[in-house]
């Protein structure tokens, strides 16, 4: 958050100081600060963007404890299964039946770069170590928080919000997931909208399944 508000605040000062130089200086002086006049307001109002994720992300962790996952399956293709935009995905394992991995996908292209670099099959392998161990916060039936450690290991850095977006016409429920009511009100609490319920004679199959594990 504190860096939206430094960017938001620095692309706009700019664009408001250079303007009152150019009403002191000679003409060319405009012309020479006019690519930053136009590309100014545009990189505003991206910045804005970034806020609805930063509180998107703390509803998250408000919701769902740190957790340390090594060696999380991880891809850049696409993924049949999930449906609209998809840039990316982590595997991660179903709570309620360890045995079944589920995709959480990047929705948007936005700040996505840092990892796609670490996450393509060519990438070297210290970038790909710098994501070997990730910090994780979320369900994969629902959304996720996804972060790379620091130098040290002791805290989560370029934190990404992970969406889960398989179809539900591919004939997966949240029941089948395991989802009991208490998980699927806490993906409310964490900002997914809207949820499927479970009618009572699904959480009995979930309770199978989770005792399966």
């Amino acid at each position: 958050m504190a860096m939206n508000i430094s960017g938001l605040i620095g692309w706009i000062g700019g664009w408001v100081i250079l303007l009152a130089v150019s009403a002191y200086a000679p003409n060319w002086v405009a012309w020479v600060f006019m690519p930053y006049f136009l590309y100014g307001p545009y990189r505003a109002l991206t910045q804005l963007k970034y806020f609805p994720t930063a509180f998107l992300m703390l509803r998250i962790l408000r919701a769902y404890p740190w957790q340390i996952a090594r060696n999380v399956p991880r891809g850049l293709t696409r993924r049949p299964e999930v449906v609209r935009e998809q840039y990316g995905w982590f595997e991660f394992p179903n709570p309620a039946c360890q045995a079944q991995s589920l995709p959480l996908v990047f929705p948007r292209h936005l700040r996505r770069g840092w990892w796609s670099r670490r996450m393509a099959p060519r990438a070297k392998p210290g970038l790909k170590a710098d994501i070997e161990t990730l910090w994780f916060a979320g369900d994969p039936r629902f959304i996720g928080l996804v972060a790379a450690p620091t130098r040290r290991g002791t805290a989560p850095r370029r934190l990404h919000v992970l969406e889960q977006r398989m179809h539900m016409r591919s004939g997966w429920r949240f029941a089948d997931w395991g989802a009991t009511p208490d998980d699927i009100e806490r993906g409310r609490r964490a900002g997914v909208h809207p949820l499927q319920p479970c009618s009572r004679n699904e959480v009995c199959s979930e309770v199978r399944c989770a005792h399966r594990r």
